[in-house]
């Protein structure tokens, strides 16, 4: 795959994946007799957002060594040590290598200044909305679709691309990350087919857990397009800089 295809891929949005599955599903209906697909449908469009956004983490990284070569040994030689690119560890070390490639290149770049987080936000929140609003999918699940429109805490602005005291910036802060930990978690479990061998029922220390409430298939796919929306921002800055 040449560095077009790569770049093309990059800056394609993982939305396309949530648009197909919607048109896809309109036919089918909201009646009760189609409530039993929404697990296999909810499932199945969230194994393909995250091994989508495997590969682009991937592609990220291979373009980033192609222009860096000590980059290149770091990662021929394991230093990184980096997985299938799923986890929050993996795309939190490529995020902070292309933040620091950026600033090579660029020395004056500050990602808060340079990186609207809010209009990212902002457009993440509306994507999911306009998505699925009105359809068998977020009738199908309709609580959980209550509670993510309707929760307007679940993702703040100042919980993503932070900066410490120390200057050192990350890809999500604290809180931010435990929802991705629940993310990352239920797509093992569904990538594995761990449920097969287990109650298919939450224990009740389950339900009461601060984390159960982030068990939501809505806030899922928002966090994923929000990682999105944040690597081809950062990767369309990243190739204005190599020009």
């Amino acid at each position: 795959m040449n560095l077009n295809n790569h770049t093309d891929f990059i800056l394609s949005p993982i939305t396309e994946i949530l648009k197909n599955v919607v048109l896809a599903s309109a036919g089918i209906g909201s009646g009760i007799e189609t409530f039993p697909l929404c697990d296999y449908v909810m499932q199945s469009v969230f194994l393909k957002m995250t091994g989508f956004q495997e590969q682009k983490m991937k592609c990220v990284t291979w373009e980033l060594a192609t222009v860096d070569y000590d980059y290149r040994r770091t990662l021929l030689s394991n230093e990184d040590r980096l997985g299938e690119c799923s986890s929050y560890s993996d795309k939190n070390k490529i995020y902070k290598r292309l933040v620091a490639q950026i600033q090579n290149s660029n020395p004056i770049f500050n990602i808060q200044s340079n990186l609207d987080n809010n209009k990212i936000l902002q457009e993440t929140i509306i994507c999911i909305k306009t998505l699925f609003t009105n359809t068998n999918l977020s009738i199908w699940a309709q609580s959980s679709f209550l509670e993510f429109v309707n929760n307007k805490s679940l993702i703040k602005k100042e919980h993503f691309t932070c900066i410490d005291p120390k200057g050192k910036t990350y890809l999500f802060e604290n809180v931010l990350q435990d929802k991705y930990e629940v993310l990352y978690n239920h797509r093992n479990r569904i990538a594995h087919n761990t449920q097969s061998y287990q109650q298919n029922l939450p224990t009740l220390k389950t339900l009461v857990s601060d984390n159960y409430q982030y068990e939501n298939n809505f806030l899922h796919f928002s966090i994923l397009v929000l990682i999105d929306k944040i690597f081809i921002e950062l990767y369309k800055i990243h190739l204005d800089v190599l020009e």
